[in-house]
């Protein structure tokens, strides 16, 4: 059996994936990134490999993605962000026209044409108040950790307005709301709305076309994944459990399995 990997090295966490040749996800694992790119690539497809009960050397091809993929010395190629995102989408939803993409510290929305091939596509990663970061600060300033956003979320009754305009104020706004008797999970999910909203301006800038799919660490928040379909009105595809936060590594073993067959096809036309 062939296998490949896809590691998509991100700000916050570095995942991998390991896929056979006939397409089952065999292995993957994440992890903190931290300051050593490199060597959060290396770990993380370590626990992949020992997950799926595999040793470094069934690795046939591997492929890189993310803010860090270029510090990965073993890869075999390096794909950027959104063309991994786009192959992982239409693999889990073969219909996907759309990709709204939110990670800690960036926010990509693309439009694919028919090939599955990025249209277009904006970012928006010049401020951390149009990331998850926004939600993780905003989260860490009433005393709650990155994961209980979600279950803290769905517990809102009235949601406090926020404005989002830049996460180094969101401190003073937040205190200012918990001063007025606002409740945590209000604010919080204001945050998320103030989120959305920047979202779904992404989403109209590259003229968004259904299907809709979410992918990112930050959609595992299911209120948020509410508020975006509330927004545009529309079904949303989100990847079930934690493969959210995997797509672009998906997509990027997806593309390495693609190179290493166009690799043996041309050995044996040679």
């Amino acid at each position: 059996m062939i296998y490949t990997a896809g590691i998509d090295v991100g700000s916050t966490y570095t995942k991998a994936l390991i896929l056979s040749e006939d397409g089952q996800l065999v292995g993957r694992s994440l992890l903190r990134t931290g300051f050593k790119l490199g060597e959060a690539a290396e770990k993380a497809l370590q626990a992949a490999l020992t997950q799926a009960n595999l040793h470094p050397d069934n690795i046939a091809y591997t492929a890189t993605t993310g803010y860090g993929r270029f510090q990965v010395s073993f890869r075999n190629v390096n794909i950027t962000d959104l063309t991994a995102s786009a192959r992982g989408a239409r693999f889990l939803f073969p219909k996907t026209n759309t990709i709204l993409d939110v990670g800690g510290q960036t926010m990509k929305a693309s439009r694919l044409d028919d090939g599955g091939k990025v249209k277009s596509f904006r970012l928006n990663d010049k401020c951390a108040a149009g990331t998850g970061a926004f939600l993780e600060k905003t989260a860490r300033y009433m005393g709650f950790g990155t994961e209980e956003i979600g279950p803290l979320a769905v517990t809102s009754k009235e949601p406090v307005p926020i404005s989002g305009v830049c996460a180094v104020f969101a401190e003073s706004e937040v205190i200012n709301c918990l001063s007025q008797g606002s409740s945590p999970a209000d604010i919080m999910q204001g945050s998320i709305i103030s989120l959305v909203d920047r979202s779904v301006q992404l989403m109209k800038r590259v003229q968004m076309e259904p299907e809709f799919t979410l992918v990112g660490g930050i959609l595992r928040f299911e209120s948020m994944v509410r508020v975006i379909r509330e927004k545009i009105g529309a079904h949303v595809n989100v990847p079930p459990g934690d493969l959210v936060q995997f797509t672009s590594a998906l997509g990027a073993a997806l593309l390495a399995r693609q190179r290493l067959q166009k690799i043996n096809q041309q050995k044996v036309a040679a």
